[in-house]
């Protein structure tokens, strides 16, 4: 069994230990950690750039299930993306994230109450692997310079929940909900109604600039379109390499595209910077023939509990510069800090496949 443990840091490489012998002893594995049953839950991620273009992205810590009925669960310190400087600096340092739970003034709409957030990958007993991530989301942009903290916010999901249920290969289920959708338009922040199912929400031409600075951009030309749809395949998920699909997977979560046409103070056009985040990503998955032990069978009921060993995919950088598109060359700096968390990151990723290969050899 493998623990994954990390900060975010720039510059902070973090490997991933073995459980200590006394440990693996005394545990026996319920699922194959390579094939069988697994869940997955991620409360944010954001990536700069379509996924042709190669560019960055920052992926905050991710749940995995653990190898025993048990449960991973997100800390309740990690109430904002970016949480520091070395996060700033993979996408530009404007937008902001937050996480339901506010210590730096109120993003929030007036009634919606600040709460801890609910992110968990769990086995249960039965073996069935499960995931649910829920909370408020509030997307700022602090370029627009706002008087309060709200002043800054776009986009605010209130009472969002995701979630996955991979109960059987021919019974899977994957939801997206929430209780109110608030977004600024030429103003105050204003309820939208979300459609149901499949169908997304496509706005034009919001007050919001790109995430990072770009030379000569002004506020009061630059605006954003924006689209918000249920995520609904696998490859739609931002996530690690660690983060896997088995045979049979659902997936939920909520994606946000945004492309930001960056104008100088004459409204002449600089470039587009296209921004994908997804928020509540979750997946499970399991195996071909996989049948779920009978309830009560080993003893601990359906429920799972906290694991003994917590398992988490370490949050971290990928991909290398945002990437260029066109211009006079005044483009975007917030590409320095992807440049050297993707060389930096990537660097790890070699070390830490070394350390996997002889972990298992």
């Amino acid at each position: 069994m493998i623990r994954f443990v990390t900060k975010a840091a720039v510059l902070t490489a973090v490997l991933f230990p073995l459980v200590g012998a006394g440990v693996a002893g005394a545990q026996s594995q319920a699922v194959d950690e390579k094939t069988g049953p697994v869940s997955f839950a991620n409360i944010a991620s954001v990536r700069i750039g379509s996924a042709d273009q190669k560019g960055g992205a920052l992926i905050t810590e991710t749940q995995r299930s653990p190898l025993l009925p048990g449960q991973s669960k997100l800390g309740t310190d990690r109430v904002t993306v970016p949480k520091d400087d070395g996060e700033r600096a993979t996408f530009g340092g404007h937008y902001q994230i937050d996480l339901g739970r506010y210590t730096n003034g109120n993003p929030y709409p007036a009634g919606v109450a600040s709460r801890d957030h609910n992110v968990v990958a769990a086995l249960q007993a039965t073996t069935v692997p499960t995931a649910v991530a829920e909370t408020s989301y509030a997307l700022r942009d602090n370029w627009q310079d706002g008087a309060q903290a709200a002043d800054n916010t776009v986009l605010v999901l209130e009472g969002a929940k995701t979630a996955v249920d991979c109960t059987a290969p021919s019974k899977l289920t994957g939801t997206s909900s929430l209780t109110r959708l608030w977004v600024r338009q030429g103003g105050g922040l204003g309820i939208v109604p979300m459609p149901g199912g499949n169908a997304g929400l496509e706005l034009k031409n919001l007050r919001l600039g790109p995430p990072g600075d770009i030379t000569n951009a002004s506020r009061d030309t630059t605006l954003s379109d924006l689209k918000l749809t249920r995520v609904g395949a696998f490859d739609q998920l931002i996530r690690q390499d660690g983060w896997r699909g088995g045979d049979y997977t659902a997936v939920a979560g909520w994606r946000v595209e945004i492309t930001t046409h960056v104008k100088d103070a004459a409204g002449t056009a600089l470039q587009d910077v296209l921004t994908n985040i997804v928020l509540g990503g979750v997946s499970c998955s399991v195996p071909k023939g996989f049948v779920a032990k009978a309830a009560g069978s080993t003893g601990g009921g359906t429920s799972a509990t906290q694991a003994a060993v917590p398992t988490q995919v370490p949050a971290g950088y990928l991909g290398a510069a945002a990437p260029d598109t066109g211009g006079d060359g005044s483009r975007v700096p917030l590409g320095i800090g992807l440049l050297f968390g993707g060389v930096f990151f990537g660097a790890v990723a070699l070390l830490l496949g070394r350390c996997r290969k002889s972990g298992t050899d």
